[in-house]
């Protein structure tokens, strides 16, 4: 498989905490959004990277307890950026979701 992370998909994703993990994803999404209105095709890279990140982050055997919550994320942002929003998603519910994750890995790095 060709990788667009090259270096994470070689192993430091797999090193990375789960909180580091979903900040990561979160930063592509809120790339993906920002780019919308702006660039399409900029936005379209953001979300492969980001879906490129959740299924690095579902096949981490760390996350296995997790993986629920992470194929239903995957599932949910598809469903937002490719189909037809069926789960009623905003821009606003994702930055809200990502928020927390974002957060708590400032404060693990102590900024």
């Amino acid at each position: 498989m060709k990788y667009i992370h090259k270096d994470l998909a070689g192993g430091r994703w797999f090193n990375m905490p789960f909180i580091e993990q979903m900040a990561n994803i979160g930063s592509e999404v809120e790339r993906t959004i920002n780019w919308r209105e702006k660039n399409s095709e900029f936005s379209k890279m953001a979300f492969e990277r980001g879906l490129e990140l959740l299924d690095l982050t579902i096949i981490d055997p760390k996350n296995k307890r997790r993986l629920k919550e992470i194929c239903r994320l995957r599932e949910v942002l598809a469903d937002y950026f490719c189909f037809d929003n069926i789960y009623g998603s905003t821009d606003k519910n994702m930055h809200d979701y990502f928020y927390a994750f974002n957060y708590a890995a400032a404060i693990k790095r102590g900024v």
